[in-house]
């Protein structure tokens, strides 16, 4: 029942540029060098979005970017910043350079989403936004001549089957976005050998189930993640079965009969921030839940969000974290 969705090989690098909907025109496939074959154009959330240069005034409104920005060398070409960037999720050279860069604001409402005005996010002038807000639309910012990029599983559409290959084709998109080409396939490489080696560690055995939630700290509704969540690989890989596997949705509201009738042996809750003390409280408050194989064992794990959604290179470290903490699944 185990199952690694392994990232594709260094030599189908250019097989996936097709199969992402990423067009590179120029040069790009004539022997010169990829970096060089702007204009460039890509398919994000079903719009066509086209670079006649790498971008050098990009804003930040969703931290989901990063690592892929990270890994190819390029945070220096963001100029601002908005939202949440917890310390947990950098090493120390990609905290000490998101330091650097500005900050417009922190401010989120009461399901996480940033608050900033379209007015500040236009007045930096940026030639790329990564990440779209409720108030700052592709369409608002393509009528000023802005263009945007949202990471795919965050798209309305989301992905049909999300796995650790989305983490290199969008490592492979913005390689050709911010012409470092050669810098993707060599961090694609490093990610490949990376899950590889994790994957060695789960040992064959008898399964055990587990479920991924977004509880609400303070009461309200409690989330879960089906088959068009990167959870679901993630679980997968560790060598757990998804006790929400049934259901063909990305997220969606679970009540705790359902969960409690699902009884899955560990649970994993996702959280943006605060004190993980609080995340677990709000599930093990819920009535009844004591019942559940995980609560009663005492098998649940605060993590934050970006480690499981959407699919980026913090995903390996998602799956680690799982690894140390349950171990194999075996």
């Amino acid at each position: 029942m185990n199952r690694i969705r392994t990232l594709a090989l260094v030599a189908s690098a250019v097989a996936v540029l097709t199969s992402c909907g990423l067009v590179a025109e120029g040069d790009a496939t004539s022997g010169g060098s990829p970096a060089a074959g702007y204009p460039v154009t890509i398919d994000n959330c079903g719009a066509e979005v086209t670079f006649d240069a790498a971008p050098e005034q990009v804003v930040l409104l969703k931290s989901s970017a990063v690592p892929f920005l990270a890994a190819l060398d390029v945070l220096d070409t963001v100029t601002a910043r908005a939202g949440e960037y917890p310390r947990d999720y950098y090493g120390d050279a990609t905290w000490a350079a998101l330091e650097q860069i500005p900050a417009l604001t922190g401010k989120t409402d009461t399901s996480g989403h940033l608050l900033i005005s379209k007015e500040v996010v236009i007045g930096e002038e940026p030639d790329l936004v990564l990440g779209e807000v409720d108030n700052l639309s592709r369409d608002t910012l393509d009528d000023v001549g802005i263009p945007l990029i949202e990471e795919p599983a965050m798209c309305a559409e989301g992905l049909e089957g999300p796995g650790f290959d989305d983490v290199h084709a969008q490592m492979t998109t913005y390689g050709e976005v911010f012409g470092r080409t050669e810098e993707a396939v060599a961090a694609n490489a490093a990610l490949e050998e990376r899950l590889t080696e994790l994957g060695s560690r789960v040992s064959p055995g008898e399964e055990r189930t587990a479920a991924v939630l977004y509880p609400t700290v303070g009461g309200g509704v409690t989330y879960a993640y089906g088959t068009r969540s990167m959870a679901h690989p993630i679980l997968e890989a560790a060598g757990f079965e998804n006790v929400f596997a049934d259901t063909d949705e990305r997220v969606f509201e679970v009540t705790r009969e359902d969960l409690i009738g699902r009884d899955p042996d560990v649970l994993v809750l996702l959280h943006s921030g605060g004190d993980p003390a609080d995340v677990e409280e709000a599930v093990t408050s819920l009535p009844g839940v004591e019942s559940i194989t995980a609560v009663a064992d005492g098998n649940l794990l605060p993590l934050l969000f970006n480690y499981v959604e959407p699919p980026t290179p913090l995903a390996l470290d998602g799956l680690e974290q799982i690894l140390e903490r349950f171990g194999s699944g075996g």
